[in-house]
């Protein structure tokens, strides 16, 4: 198997009495989508913070790529090559979609429009927005001059996942990214990430969907009040026994068999 380009070892964070994780291990490998599941509170989302540079976690390691990183912004997540899309998206409605696909990465026209006028590329930035969309097989997104505000729900979010995949590199986390959508649109999203997989992009996704969980992820990692509660596939378990293992029903055994939980 491949080396991870993304791994954490004995994550561990708390928020004074309050264990948001309890060292917590994860490995994510090229052209992998790993969804992670878990009740509220199981420590999602305190995980894809530390991952992404939104948190430092009291202990553990985080290696990209085999090398040891040490994260205190987003910023220097992205730099790394991991790129993070929250349900909140952070769109600018007013804005079009090229300018959100280039948000805080904004080109200038080289010369002295550029330097002295500080005028913006808008048009390489345009044509590079449209072929990132065509890259991604984005059928939806017909207008790159379209305001974001005209979109629906679904559009957005291929939006948000565009600017990701095309400036991530490595690694693209999704946090609920079929939330409040509907059926057509749900499922735009999820062959817009077996485009992603196909890139040979590494892929967390979050959700509680496990239809959708089930249909897209090769691997999924199950937390519970903080820890690693186990790591399953499609192929070996049901949503149903992810369910009962992620509400702490059955326990999941070193050999991947479940028992019953004691107690």
């Amino acid at each position: 198997m491949s080396q991870p380009v993304l791994e954490a070892q004995g994550l561990v964070k708390t928020f004074g009495p309050v264990v948001g994780l309890a060292g917590v291990d994860i490995q994510l490998f090229p052209g992998e989508v790993l969804a992670v599941i878990g009740d509220n509170g199981a420590g999602k989302s305190t995980l894809i913070k530390c991952l992404s540079g939104a948190m430092v976690p009291d202990s553990g390691t985080i290696k990209v790529d085999g090398q040891v990183v040490s994260f205190s912004s987003t910023q220097q997540a992205r730099e790394a090559g991991i790129e993070t899309v929250y349900q909140t998206l952070a769109v600018a409605p007013a804005l079009d979609i090229a300018s959100n696909l280039f948000l805080a990465r904004e080109r200038r026209r080289k010369g002295l429009l550029g330097s002295v006028l500080r005028m913006l590329d808008t048009p390489g930035m345009k044509r590079d927005s449209k072929k990132y969309i065509d890259d991604l097989g984005i059928t939806t997104l017909q207008n790159i001059s379209q305001s974001v505000e005209t979109l629906s729900g679904g559009q957005r979010q291929a939006v948000a996942v565009a600017r990701a995949a095309a400036f991530g590199g490595k690694v693209v986390i999704l946090d609920e990214p079929t939330a409040a959508l509907g059926v057509r649109e749900t499922g735009q999203v999820l062959r817009l990430i077996r485009g992603l997989r196909e890139r040979g992009l590494a892929i967390i996704l979050i959700s509680h969907n496990m239809p959708n969980v089930f249909e897209v992820a090769d691997r999924i990692l199950i937390q519970r009040l903080g820890h690693n509660a186990g790591v399953i596939t499609p192929q070996t378990h049901t949503p149903a026994e992810a369910v009962a293992i992620m509400t702490g029903a059955v326990t999941l055994a070193d050999d991947g068999d479940t028992s019953t939980a004691s107690g």
